[in-house]
């Protein structure tokens, strides 16, 4: 059977090979990956250079990367987003922590006061106080560690008490839906806060993500189906998933809110959020500043139905 065989392709994936693997592999699909990042950082970071990512193979013929490997256009997507992902996370490990190799560790101190900002018990997160992050923040001199370390245990960001009782104001009554929950956590939270919502994910990140059994097994597409929101929550969407159209499709939503990164690039379908049309949407600063670590340089996007002409 073919190595480019869908199964033979989608039974690789699921042994989750490295990027390093994967580039070998499919170095054609690797070259366009590696052109778009670059191009997408540049626009934002133009002096600076991407480290921690593997070199990119020789151009094709004609000097421009193309397709190839003989894969279909939907395995060729599913294998450019998994290299997408993983390029990232090295950035990520080698720019965000300063740890070029090795294990990423926090000494004493530093996970001492992390653990009290940010974590309940072990790696269950809380709504962290504003005011004693603040004050304790600039305390930890290996705050650049976090993120790495988070990030391979499915955390890609830390929600301020401020936050979530503002996310909560802004659902109000309405049912909720969260999708690409992960563990569930902003869910837990708002659920505190009596936010009617839901949280579901396809489990697709079950080797770094423990999922409690309240979190509903579906994918994005069923889960809006099935539970027809009004309002829909999505921390960190993958970039360039192929899940969020349907939110925009979806009749029952009028209101969509997105936390995610600042650079674009590095999450969100941005095809999507300005090709559709029956959404305004804009940045809520406001909610960004509550978005912790600051560092990270998230952004919260908040999507309202337009009303009918």
């Amino acid at each position: 059977m073919s190595k480019n065989n869908p199964k033979t392709v989608l039974k690789w994936l699921k042994t989750t090979p490295s990027l390093a693997e994967m580039c070998e592999r499919y170095p054609e699909e690797w070259a366009i990956v590696q052109r778009d990042i670059m191009a997408a950082y540049e626009r934002t970071n133009p002096t600076e250079k991407l480290p921690g990512l593997p070199n990119p193979p020789s151009k094709p013929a004609g000097g421009k990367p193309r397709a190839g490997n003989g894969l279909n256009p939907a395995l060729s997507k599913q294998v450019r987003s998994r290299m997408t992902q993983m390029a990232i996370k090295n950035y990520g490990l080698s720019a965000t922590s300063g740890v070029k190799e090795g294990v990423v560790r926090f000494n004493w101190l530093n996970g001492f006061l992390i653990n009290s900002l940010l974590f309940a018990q072990e790696l269950e997160r809380k709504p962290a106080s504003l005011f004693w992050f603040r004050l304790l923040w600039p305390l930890v001199w290996q705050k650049k560690r976090l993120m790495p370390l988070a990030e391979s245990k499915g955390i890609y960001c830390f929600y301020s008490q401020e936050l979530v009782e503002k996310l909560a104001a802004l659902t109000g009554s309405r049912s909720c839906l969260e999708i690409a929950a992960g563990d569930g956590t902003l869910t837990r939270f708002l659920k505190d806060r009596g936010v009617q919502i839901t949280a579901t994910d396809n489990g697709s990140w079950k080797d770094s993500v423990e999922y409690p059994d309240w979190v509903v097994r579906r994918d994005a597409r069923e889960a809006l189906k099935m539970f027809s929101p009004e309002v829909v929550i999505c921390s960190w969407p993958p970039a360039g998933n192929d899940f969020e159209s349907r939110v925009f499709r979806t009749r029952s939503v009028q209101m969509y809110i997105v936390i995610a990164s600042r650079h674009r690039f590095a999450s969100g379908n941005w095809n999507e959020y300005t090709r559709q049309t029956a959404f305004t949407f804009e940045e809520d600063k406001d909610l960004t500043r509550l978005v912790l670590p600051p560092e990270l340089g998230s952004v919260v996007y908040v999507f309202r139905r337009k009303a009918a002409a």
